[in-house]
């Protein structure tokens, strides 16, 4: 991915694809036409901690913005790192119609910040035979981080 690249997703309210860009597609290795119709999660990646998509899931669902930094699967089952910025798209009622996505290659230095932070979320999440129980340790361990940071996860992403 280069610095001038930009992936670009629309999805439905339920997360479903409505729309990929043709650059989006290539390097997730499909073609725009197979990722159409299908849920976002096709390109979820193992390697992403659950606490981070639900907190993404949790802001957009609320109707907010949110900038986060997201490892991908790609058809292959090779990956590719994002900072991500994904909006809600609205209907004339003002209800939420579906989501937008625009994702831009990440600099190094901020993969070298946070990279070993969903390392550990991950294996905190792993630790539990209980998946909710996993989510909510590893949702407790990135709060505590932030915390001792004195930053809120968009000033955590934003300074990196």
């Amino acid at each position: 991915m280069g610095e001038n690249d930009l992936i670009v997703t629309k999805t439905n309210a339920k997360g479903w694809i409505t729309y990929t860009n043709r650059f989006g597609a290539e390097i997730a290795e499909y073609r725009p036409e197979e990722l159409v119709g299908q849920p976002h999660s096709i390109i979820r990646s193992a390697a992403m901690p659950r606490c981070i998509f639900k907190l993404l899931w949790d802001r957009i669902g609320s109707g907010r913005e949110i900038f986060a930094y997201v490892v991908n699967r790609t058809k292959n089952d090779n990956h590719y790192w994002v900072l991500a910025h994904v909006t809600p798209s609205f209907d004339e009622e003002g209800q939420i119609a579906g989501f937008h996505s625009n994702r831009r290659k990440p600099h190094q230095s901020a993969l070298d910040a946070v990279k070993p932070l969903y390392a550990a979320l991950l294996e905190e999440e792993q630790r539990h035979d209980n998946r909710k129980q996993g989510l909510a340790a590893s949702t407790a361990m990135l709060d505590k981080v932030l915390e001792k940071k004195g930053v809120d996860y968009d000033e955590f992403v934003l300074s990196l």
